[in-house]
């Protein structure tokens, strides 16, 4: 017991330790930059980022970093927007045991100043509005979801960041939770009304938020947006050390891939090799690991699954995940989708569906509240003979499930992508990212989809159009190669593989004759290209 104190404590001090020195680096390096920026030169690029990171150096909080840096160096003007207590309740520094306690925003602000060291930084604090306080008094939860104010729906601009913070997509309609969401209300018109008037002050060229979905950044993006100003978003890319930008959603991941377009034989080689790893478990997802060691099918559940005419997976998401508001097309969520489905599991004895839940689902420190083994429990869905679950935990090969499988069912799950690339046909109930080409069979209504699982169910052999394997592998090699921008030279992984640190490097290596990511990012920001690599 001892010792694993003593661990736990000098991990502390090591993670302190590391935050110090790097948070060093970065003032060394941002003294740097400002004296090496150029006379400014056209209108301003805000910058905006208040849920990622408080007091550490996330992925996003250094690709917001670097990109600002990369800008000013070309005497592109910078004006950061920053909190300086300016919410009563910021979606990161919300405790959801005590939903009064006030966030940390002393050690936020200091971490911010670090960031930016010598920079325009435009503070903002925060200031009540009686109207506004008078107008949410005695509101219900469901009246709150849908509040707006002077045009603004304030109520949907929090309620993404809500749903994550709470790790659930249903919310108690109780006091605390009510509580939580005015007082986010409260503080997105805030938000609102500073952010505002600092595009009245500046004129700006575009604004850049990270992810776009938690209140700040939406209610920024917003306000850009009604201004007519472009508003760009960004996210970690699926390769490590990567950012993704967008003018779209960045949670949505839009992608255009020219219609001429087709893998030569080197992509194609470079893609299975990802593959090939991806399949033994061998990948991360924004610094996240999920399996150290994949397992096949094991004898117990291959002697249940010959008791059966087949097999077919069901796989499912974190609910409170970013990605699922805009996957949420045909059903009202994903459980709404399971509990449709559940009921054709009774009428279909025939079949083993085996339940998968995501490995996301129980990630330490991030735990879902609302989760697939609650369902699984509250339906009494593992007693009928027919049902396998299977805990975010459990590392099973998922791979070799589906290759196992009549078809495969998913909500908006990547996985699905990956199985349309083995070949394998797929059903689809939610819009995913790769659900933006021909990859899978999507419905476009519960009535349809119901018919279509009915369908596949029934038939003796279901077949697959060509096009969605080719569509499917283009769509991920673009995400890969074209889309995921690397910041790898300027950075490495820190303590936790959720953060990042610093390397020390010559500040020429963040012009665009050095980095082709730079140049990528400058070119899609001032001159409205599409933030895809160039080969």
């Amino acid at each position: 017991m001892l010792s694993k104190f003593s661990d736990f404590y000098q991990q502390r001090i090591q993670r302190r330790l590391t935050r110090h020195l790097n948070n060093l680096q970065i003032w060394k390096m941002a003294r740097r930059v400002a004296k090496q920026v150029p006379p400014a030169n056209g209108a301003p690029v805000i910058f905006f980022k208040a849920s990622s990171g408080i007091d550490d150096f996330s992925w996003n909080s250094a690709f917001h970093l670097l990109t600002s840096w990369a800008f000013r160096l070309q005497g592109i003007p910078v004006r950061f927007f920053a909190c300086k207590s300016g919410m009563t309740h910021c979606v990161l520094g919300t405790n959801r045991e005590h939903v009064t306690q006030k966030p940390p925003c002393q050690s936020c602000i200091y971490q911010s100043k670090t960031l930016y060291t010598g920079a325009d930084a435009n503070w903002f604090s925060f200031k009540g509005d009686e109207e506004l306080d008078r107008s949410l008094v005695n509101l219900t939860l469901p009246e709150l979801m849908d509040f707006e104010f002077n045009g603004i729906p304030l109520g949907q601009l929090c309620l993404p960041g809500l749903r994550w913070i709470l790790r659930r997509h249903h919310l108690n309609d109780d006091e605390p939770t009510r509580y939580l969401l005015r007082e986010y209300i409260r503080s997105a018109w805030n938000i609102a009304q500073e952010f505002e008037a600092l595009i009245e002050r500046s004129q700006p060229r575009a604004v850049v938020v990270f992810n776009g979905q938690m209140y700040p950044e939406a209610t920024a993006k917003f306000v850009a947006r009604k201004h007519g100003i472009r508003a760009l978003t960004h996210e970690v890319g699926l390769r490590p050390k990567t950012v993704f930008f967008t003018e779209g959603e960045a949670t949505a991941y839009p992608l255009h891939i020219p219609d001429e377009f087709e893998l030569n034989d080197a992509q194609n080689a470079r893609l299975d090799e990802y593959l090939s790893k991806r399949f033994q478990g061998d990948f991360t997802m924004a610094g996240m690991k999920f399996w150290a060691d994949m397992k096949g099918l094991d004898e117990a559940f291959l002697a249940k699954a010959a008791n059966f005419k087949q097999i077919t997976p069901i796989f499912t998401n974190v609910i409170f995940d970013t990605s699922q508001p805009h996957a949420n097309t045909l059903f009202e969520d994903m459980f709404t989708w399971l509990d449709a489905i559940l009921g054709v599991i009774k009428k279909h004895p025939e079949t083993l569906f085996v339940i998968r839940a995501h490995p996301d689902e129980m990630r330490l420190r991030k735990a879902s509240l609302e989760t697939v083994a609650n369902w699984v429990a509250e339906r009494n869905a593992a007693d009928e003979p027919n049902v396998i679950f299977v805990p975010p935990q459990e590392t099973l090969s998922s791979y070799e499930l589906i290759q196992r499988a009549k078809f495969t069912m998913i909500y908006n799950s990547t996985i699905g992508m990956e199985a349309s690339i083995m070949g394998e046909p797929v059903l689809c109930a939610g819009k995913a990212r790769f659900t933006q080409y021909p990859t899978v069979f999507f419905p476009q209504s519960v009535d349809a989809y119901l018919e279509k699982l009915e369908e596949f169910l029934s038939a003796e052999s279901i077949e697959v159009p060509s096009e969605f394997k080719r569509n499917a592998r283009q769509f991920l090699y673009y995400q890969l190669y074209f889309s995921s921008l690397s910041f790898g030279e300027y950075l490495e992984t820190g303590v936790r593989t959720s953060h990042a640190l610093l390397q020390g490097f010559d500040l020429t290596r963040l012009s665009p004759e050095k980095s082709t990511t730079i140049k990528t990012i400058l070119d899609g920001v001032l001159n409205e290209d599409d933030f895809l690599l160039k080969e």
